[in-house]
């Protein structure tokens, strides 16, 4: 594939275990050091206390037990300094020290025991949406394809952007769309959207024929999971989508149906064309509100154009000053690059405009129709 569909995370460098434990341990011996050299008057013994339960926010249990094992003979030499030996108070002192030093192991082996739980789910969803998210071939016919899949929540790499692309009665059908919402409810509805598309594309050569099963589908599986009392369920949940019917021969014309998203970009001979519908209808779901839908609509498909297509996620990222993203003008540069690197110019530039996380998932999915050899190349 071109350009793989993937949860974008930005990699963390998080220190090594040794080193967070060696931090942890050095904070009573550093204590010890500075209790050696003031007053008897300035016990900070005490303090030491504090480096277990430290620990065991950020250390496994067998790391807390040595900075456990390092703060209990600095606790001594620190009563020893202080002339606190021999005191009633120090045996009381010592047995809460370690009933805190125990506490801290059994709640580092607590967060770490739900850390790998939710490592576990985090990666059975992950899988699960790498499974609907089928990346397309990278090449179908006269057509170079490439796409990219960003999750605004990067912990859990969970979103309801969807893309899907099939081949059938001789053309390329393509959906992208966005849907409702977030989290497993949103990827519930995506999962439905995209196994509708796929039935639907091989039982009808007619867009309109094919839009409107997937939209009965959604309707159907919407209402019977509210009448359930399905947790997230609501019939008035809605997907925005783009479908695009492409030849999968050297036919210059494509049909779009816009379902209330954001409208394909044409990139050809250093312009950028916004492919806006005729007619504007509503979601999927909600397409009782508008009667009959509209046919879809044509446009010309050049030979060395690509289209974009691309969720609100993009042109609705702002930067600090809360502008949003010119994806339209930053496109002027880049219109000859093929799809891959394409996608990756705006997901550079689009990391680059944010300058922090994500506010929305991001799908995006570049096709390009191939420049056909002249005669005199063939020769």
């Amino acid at each position: 594939m071109s350009s793989s569909s993937r949860p974008d995370r930005r990699e963390r460098r998080r220190p090594r275990p040794w080193i967070l434990v060696a931090a942890m341990a050095a904070v009573p011996a550093a204590l010890l050091v500075v209790d050696e050299l003031t007053p008897p008057d300035i016990r900070l013994g005490p303090l030491m206390v504090a480096a277990p339960p430290l620990s065991a926010a950020f250390c496994a249990p067998a790391g807390v037990l040595v900075v456990v094992l390092v703060m209990l003979p600095c606790v001594i030499l620190s009563g020893r300094a202080n002339h606190q030996l021999g005191s009633p108070n120090f045996p009381v002192q010592l047995a809460t020290i370690l009933l805190i030093s125990l506490a801290s192991v059994v709640a580092a082996a607590v967060r770490q025991r739900r850390e790998r739980q939710l490592a576990r789910s985090r990666s059975a969803v992950e899988v699960l949406q790498h499974i609907l998210l089928r990346p397309p071939p990278a090449r179908i016919g006269p057509l170079d394809l490439a796409c990219l899949y960003l999750t605004a929540d990067e912990e859990s790499s969970v979103g309801g952007d969807l893309y899907a692309a099939t081949v059938a009665h001789g053309r390329v059908r393509l959906l992208l769309g966005d849907a409702q919402g977030k989290g497993l409810v949103a990827l519930e509805t995506a999962g439905q959207v995209l196994g509708a598309f796929r039935r639907a594309a091989r039982h009808h050569a007619r867009m309109e024929d094919l839009v409107a099963e997937v939209e009965e589908d959604l309707r159907q599986v919407l209402a019977e999971a509210a009448a359930g009392g399905a947790p997230g369920a609501n019939e008035g949940d809605f997907v925005t989508a783009v479908f695009l019917d492409l030849p999968a021969d050297d036919d210059r014309r494509i049909l779009i149906a816009n379902l209330g998203h954001p409208p394909p970009l044409l990139l050809h001979a250093h312009l950028v064309s916004a492919l806006d519908p005729t007619t504007p209808t509503p979601p999927l779901g909600l397409g009782d509100l508008a009667g009959a839908r509209p046919p879809a609509d044509t446009f010309g498909f050049p030979p060395g154009a690509t289209l974009l297509l691309y969720t609100d996620g993009v042109v609705e990222a702002r930067n600090r000053a809360g502008d949003f993203y010119p994806l339209a003008e930053r496109l002027r540069r880049w219109t000859a690059l093929p799809p891959a690197g394409l996608l990756d110019a705006i997901h550079t530039d689009l990391r680059h405009h944010v300058g922090a996380r994500l506010g929305d998932d991001v799908a995006m999915v570049a096709i390009r129709r191939t420049v056909l050899p002249t005669p005199d190349q063939d020769r």
